[in-house]
Parts: structure tokens; C-alpha cells; sequence
């Protein structure tokens, strides 16, 4: 079997071994792939690996001996799926790889806002506190999270996980999520309206599709708590870009933490990086090191589960 991966380099930087993918087969792994050599890289396998790079109906055309394609993230818009069908081709993805992982990013930013560690950090290195008169300051308000509103939109693994830590700060948690949701979790399940005016945190944890795009916009931002902050660790179109950097800007919300933007990387025209109050970091909530390790984990078996004849985290 021949087995190519295409881009490699954000799963696996360098801190994590290909050594078990590389005994299922010959493997040929690149760092990253532009679109215009996919064909050539991937003309003779028999798998491919694609993170972001584009497998369309056109590129699977020119792979008639491609058997199987394994998706290195949870998301697989990546791949056409129905053309992939059609030739025969069995596409996996990795579900439920990072929640902890996103989970943690959640709180990351929400820490953050409450606490400023950084910003006070540097002006003690830049020499502040050894000039204060006084033996404590602060630059920025210190919130306590205990007895605070935090609102969770999509309430799946990822945002109970949320909630559960949440809870371990002392937080009351609401949540929305598009259907009825039972859980043991301590948490209310409530319209979109009311988590909107009731959170001082929410943190977006929702799937992207066609009907929920930019739901975060003017409208929906003035609804919300001038103090209040708003985390989005899910999909960027899931926000009107413009609305929420004219919101922070007029200060119709306190702040906005992003692991997401609607084009990644991000264009020089985005109006968030340069928005007031706004923190971005760059689509890392799901790597941290044991989430890396899990999602490598997991594409191998779905590989081997192919081979020998019982794939799994099948998505066509």
C-alpha cells in the first residue's frame, strides 16, 4: 500500500512519530502540499492524509487507484465526499479528539480577560513594581469568575466539557443548543435571547452550517451585556467580523477572544486583530500536545480498520 500525506506539518511539527502510519505501508509525508502538485504527490496511492488541503471531484478524477482518504481533523468540507463515493473511496475523519484541549483554550481566554497574567507580568519585567510606592496595583480589573454568568452556544462534548469547568469556578452555566439537550451536567438549557442578556461569558461551541453563519452580528452583540465578553473557539463565519469589530470598538460588549476567523490565515483587511479588546490566537485550541497524539492515533486505526476490512469514523 501506498500511502501519502499531504500535509503533515500541523499535526505533527516534529515533537511525534509517523513510525506507526509508516508500518501499514510506503509513505511518502509532506509538511504542506500546494494545490498544483496534490496530483503529482498522490498519483500512485492508494490513501491519502489531507488536513486542509482541497480533495475535490476534479483532483479524484486523476486518482483512480486512491482507495481511501483519511481526514486529519473532525471537520471534512475538505474532501467531496459524494464524489468520493461514486469512485469507490472511503473517507474517514477524527471525531472527539480535542475536546479537553478546546475546552482548556475556553477557559484560556476567559482567564485572560479576568486576570490579565500577561499585561501585569510585563510591567513588573519592565521595572513598575520595583518603582511603586505601593506594595500592589493593577492595570487592569481583576474579575472573580465564581457567582458570574457564563452562556454556552452548542452544548456537545466540547461545550459540557466547558461546563464542567465552569462549574469548578463557581460559574451559574446556561446553555443553547439546537435541540433538546438532557444532561446530569448543573446546567439551564435556555432560548438564545436569554443567554445573550443574562451571560458575562460566552463561549461559542456550536457547528457551522448554513443557517447559523454569522448569527453573532450587530443585532444579536446588542443584545448582550456591555461588560460582558464573548469566546469563540468554533468556526469564524460563525460571527459577522465587522459587526463584532464595530462592537468592541463603541464598547457595546468588554472584550472578544478568538481562536477562529472566517479566512485562515488571517487578511490583512480582517477588522478584528486591530479591534479593541480583542485577543486572537491562531486555531491552536486543538493542539495541544496529547490532542496531537490522540489524532494521530486515531487516523492510523482508522487506516488499519480499512485495511483489514471494518473501516470506522466513516463520514460518506
Amino acid at each position: 500500500m501506498k500511502i501519502v500525506v499531504l500535509d503533515g506539518y500541523t499535526l505533527n511539527p516534529g515533537d511525534l512519530s509517523w513510525d506507526a502510519l509508516k508500518e501499514t505501508g510506503e509513505c511518502d509525508i509532506y509538511d504542506r502540499t500546494p494545490k498544483e502538485l496534490v496530483v503529482e504527490r498522490a498519483k500512485e496511492a492508494t490513501a491519502i492524509f489531507t488536513n486542509k488541503v482541497i480533495i475535490d471531484a476534479n483532483i479524484i478524477r486523476q486518482l483512480p487507484g486512491l482507495k481511501f482518504i483519511g481526514v486529519l481533523a473532525t471537520g471534512y468540507n475538505v474532501v467531496d465526499t459524494i464524489a468520493a463515493r461514486t469512485a469507490g473511496i472511503t473517507v474517514t475523519n477524527i471525531p472527539a479528539y480535542s475536546t479537553d484541549s478546546v475546552a482548556q483554550m475556553v477557559f484560556a481566554h476567559i482567564l485572560h480577560f479576568t486576570q490579565n497574567v500577561a499585561g501585569h507580568a510585563g510591567t513588573v519585567s519592565n521595572g513598575k513594581w520595583a518603582q511603586s510606592i505601593d506594595f500592589s496595583y493593577s492595570v487592569s480589573p481583576q474579575i472573580e469568575l465564581a457567582g458570574k454568568t457564563l452562556g454556552i452556544i452548542g452544548f456537545g462534548q466540547i461545550g459540557q466539557a466547558v461546563a464542567r469547568i465552569a462549574l469548578a469556578f463557581g460559574l451559574k452555566v446556561l446553555f443553547n443548543n439546537r435541540s433538546v439537550k438532557s444532561t446530569t451536567i448543573e446546567a439551564q438549557q435556555v432560548d438564545m435571547d436569554t443567554l445573550l442578556s443574562e451571560s458575562d461569558f460566552i463561549s461559542i461551541n456550536c457547528p457551522l452550517t448554513e443557517e447559523n453563519k454569522g448569527f453573532i452580528n450587530s443585532e444579536t452583540l446588542q443584545k448582550m451585556k456591555r461588560t460582558a465578553f464573548l469566546v469563540n473557539t468554533g468556526r469564524g463565519p460563525l460571527i459577522n467580523e465587522q459587526d463584532l469589530a464595530d462592537a468592541l470598538n463603541k464598547g457595546i460588549i468588554a472584550g472578544a477572544g478568538l481562536d477562529v476567523l472566517s479566512i485562515e490565515p488571517a487578511t490583512p483587511d480582517n477588522p478584528l486583530p486591530k479591534a479593541k479588546n480583542c485577543y486572537i490566537t491562531p486555531h491552536i485550541a486543538w493542539a495541544t500536545f496529547e490532542a496531537r497524539q490522540r489524532l494521530m492515533e486515531i487516523a492510523v486505526n482508522n487506516l488499519r480498520a480499512f485495511v483489514n476490512g471494518s473501516p470506522v469514523n466513516v463520514v460518506n
